[in-house]
């Protein structure tokens, strides 16, 4: 039996970062002083903003010895635009830090689409994953693998469609003008491939998440709830703020700060 996975509360989304960028760069040093290299995921959006500044500030981590993956990519859409993942993950990631080894971004806006996600399954085929930097969307969602989530695939990257809640959160979240400019296909990873990883570093920050918080670590383990897959991966620790955990059964939730949610 799996252990479950383990909960960890914040005051803040600052100190939330903080702690998930702590952990996920101790593992990411581990895995260089076992192998001589480390491969991890790294997720993106307004919940990742804390993690990614503090990961890119850890200390004594050899860089060229990492490959980093992206979760997903929408299709379609340039990486000019302010809402694009790499440029996301190159602004706030890869020019902060000193000399990564490779990236492997996602280009959604190619146009062999199938050609592309034929590359970077391939890519990632190669690569045992240390860990992966995750959050979770308002819909419940991991990567954009919305409700109902394939949970079957094995194929590490997949084309999904988009459903309007996903798209809503991304315009509310100020990436687009409205919702009629989201995309409406993407390129994302699959449960499959993110569960996967040695260690998952699921980072969950603000009151918006907490229906979907709630749903993932105290309902059932149902593709309608994507992140409530977690349930199944011991590796996982899942860092919430005090606005993220606020559904979430009290009685319940103290117990698993100092060890795990049963």
């Amino acid at each position: 039996m799996a252990l479950p996975m383990i909960v960890d509360l914040s005051n803040d989304s600052k100190e939330l970062g903080q702690k998930a960028a702590r952990i996920g760069a101790a593992q990411i040093r581990q895995a260089i002083a076992q192998r001589g290299e480390a491969h991890i995921i790294l997720a993106t959006g307004a919940s990742q903003f804390d993690v990614l500044s503090a990961l890119v500030q850890e200390p004594d981590i050899s860089w060229p010895k990492v490959t980093a993956f992206h979760l997903d990519e929408y299709l379609d859409l340039p990486e000019t635009h302010k809402a694009s993942f790499r440029g996301y993950l190159k602004e706030r990631f890869v020019a902060k830090v000193d000399g990564l080894g490779s990236f492997v971004f996602i280009e959604g806006d190619r146009v062999d689409t199938n050609g592309e996600v034929a590359r970077v399954c391939s890519e990632i085929a190669k690569h045992n994953i240390d860990v992966a930097f995750i959050g979770i969307g308002e819909n419940g969602h991991l990567a954009f693998n919305d409700p109902p989530a394939d949970f079957e695939t094995t194929a590490p990257y997949i084309i999904v469609d988009l459903d309007e809640k996903c798209r809503l959160q991304q315009a509310n979240e100020g990436w687009f003008a409205g919702i009629s400019e989201v995309p409406r296909r993407a390129i994302s990873m699959s449960i499959h491939q993110i569960l996967a990883s040695k260690t998952i570093i699921c980072a969950v920050p603000d009151a918006r998440k907490a229906a979907a918080v709630k749903g993932a670590l105290e309902g059932p383990v149902t593709n309608l709830c994507p992140a409530s897959i977690l349930q199944n991966h011991g590796g996982t620790t899942v860092f919430l703020d005090q606005d993220s955990a606020s559904a979430l059964d009290q009685a319940r939730l103290a117990p698993a700060i100092s060890g795990s949610l049963s």
